[in-house]
Order: structure tokens, then C-alpha cells, then sequence
């Protein structure tokens, strides 16, 4: 079983933490980064910015090992369960992509969680 590329060469991917089930970030993957991941145990992602595969961590060291692989009801989905190395899912710093938290005004977010590392120390 695999993913539906046919439906859109880029599909989303959830990473949660295995352990704590924190989700961590949302990217996207190609097949290309999907056989990769398969192939290695280590999560590649496709950069939409970039346009190109993102083997996550290679600049911070920040990798995501692979424990589950979970496909949705219509096969156009991942959620991924990882073994997150080095502490941050985040390229600003956090543990997890979802660090800040919107107020109940709805208009303004406040900053819940704590930077694990300093993206201008890491990134070059």
C-alpha cells in the first residue's frame, strides 16, 4: 500500500511524536521523498519553498526517525509517528511547529511553548 500521487504529486504529512503524541509539524511529501523515508527509516520531506527533497534535520541534526506510518480514509494522507532526535521539530527553535496559541480575541497569539535550540546558531 501507498500513498495516492495521482491525486496530487504533493500529499500532507502529520508528524506526532510517538511517545508524548505531540504533532509536531505539517509538510508534504513526493514519491520520491515517501520511497526515500521508506528506504532509510528517517523522515524526507518534499520543500515546497525550496523545491526539492528536505531530509529533516540535515542542517540542525533535528532528524525524525520512523516508528508508525498511518494513511487516511482516502489514501491522500500521512500521519507519521517519529522518534524525534535532538529535541525540536521546528526551524525557529521549538519542540513542535504549533508553539503558539491564538487568544480568544482572535486576533492576537501568544507564544506557549520553549525554544530547544537558536535558529541563528544552527542555521548558517
Amino acid at each position: 500500500m501507498s500513498p495516492d500521487f495521482k491525486k496530487s504529486p504533493l500529499i500532507p504529512v502529520i508528524a506526532q511524536d510517538a511517545a508524548s503524541k505531540d504533532v509536531l509539524m505539517l509538510a508534504f511529501m513526493n514519491e520520491e521523498a515517501y520511497q526515500e523515508t521508506l528506504r532509510t527509516g528517517r523522515v524526507c520531506y518534499f520543500s515546497r519553498s525550496r523545491n526539492k527533497l528536505w531530509r529533516k534535520g540535515e542542517e540542525s541534526g533535528n532528524v525524525q526517525e520512523v516508528r508508525e506510518i498511518f494513511f487516511d480514509c482516502d489514501n491522500d494522507t500521512l500521519l507519521i509517528t517519529v522518534n524525534q532526535i535532538g529535541g525540536a521539530a521546528c526551524h525557529e527553535g521549538y519542540r513542535s511547529c504549533f508553539f503558539r496559541k491564538l487568544a480568544p480575541d482572535g486576533q492576537t497569539g501568544e507564544v506557549v511553548g520553549e525554544r530547544v535550540f537558536d535558529p541563528k546558531a544552527v542555521y548558517k
